[in-house]
């Protein structure tokens, strides 16, 4: 069975199909990119999918549960969970505490934060076996103002990653980054997903990440979903290779 299954997702805003009548799929454990060209409408089905955003039609069940009119931290506790294309991070804070702090949130100690900030042991532990796992140990005194774009990018991710979620949605997290550090940062989030079972869809611009690294890819143009298959299918893909590879 599917973790996750939307159908007949729509939303439109005025005159534009941002998402129309789409239907998508992620399986246990797998990687999924989701790719289109700008405004082909992938950013809003990620929002629907992570409850920003409300559908105009449409179902969405996670573990075959209905969750459609959840809110945010409804699926968070049901296990999604998201980062941002633009980093959502408190920047005054280090990285330490930007995972801990999650973690206070997901087990609802937050109103104590201040007091659980110095005592709380298991939490801090946890958070530093996380920024263990994204290679952020060495900066766990850093600001997150101060970290580096690839390495805040990854501070995200392990932000979200903190949340304990069986899916992490991801929106283009290896922008405004260079090559190298699109490498290093897809090497450690590929290693997390799947040594820890996890399943993600990943938002990407880059054809090099893309292909690399998911198990399956989804196109969407003006949109609706105009193929899927694995890397292989979407390379042959004759339609896909005109309207976004650019090949004639």
């Amino acid at each position: 069975m599917p973790l996750l299954t939307a159908t007949g997702l729509r939303k439109y805003f005025g005159e534009t199909h941002a998402v129309d009548d789409v239907a998508f799929r992620v399986e246990p454990k797998e990687l999924v990119a989701l790719i289109g060209s700008n405004g082909a409408g992938k950013t809003t089905l990620v929002n629907l999918l992570s409850g920003f955003v409300a559908p105009d039609e449409g179902t969405i069940a996670f573990e075959g549960a209905n969750i459609t009119k959840f809110s945010v931290h409804e699926r968070i506790r049901a296990g999604v969970a998201r980062s941002f294309q633009i980093v959502n991070l408190f920047d005054q804070l280090t990285a330490l505490d930007n995972v801990r702090l999650t973690i206070f949130s997901r087990d609802g100690k937050t109103r104590a934060v201040l007091r659980l900030a110095e005592s709380d042991g298991e939490a801090r532990n946890e958070a530093l076996g996380i920024l263990r796992e994204f290679g952020l140990e060495e900066k766990q005194a850093t600001p997150a103002m101060d970290l580096a774009q690839g390495e805040r990018k990854l501070l995200d991710v392990a932000v979200a990653y903190a949340l304990r979620p069986k899916l992490i949605l991801l929106d283009e997290p290896t922008s405004g980054v260079g090559t190298r550090e699109k490498g290093t940062i897809m090497d450690i989030i590929s290693r997390v997903v799947r040594e820890l079972g996890l399943a993600a869809v990943i938002v990407e611009h880059d054809m090099d990440v893309v292909f690399t690294y998911s198990d399956r890819i989804v196109v969407m143009h003006q949109g609706k979903v105009l193929a899927e298959g694995t890397p292989e299918q979407i390379r042959a893909h004759e339609r896909v290779a005109t309207i976004l590879l650019g090949h004639a």
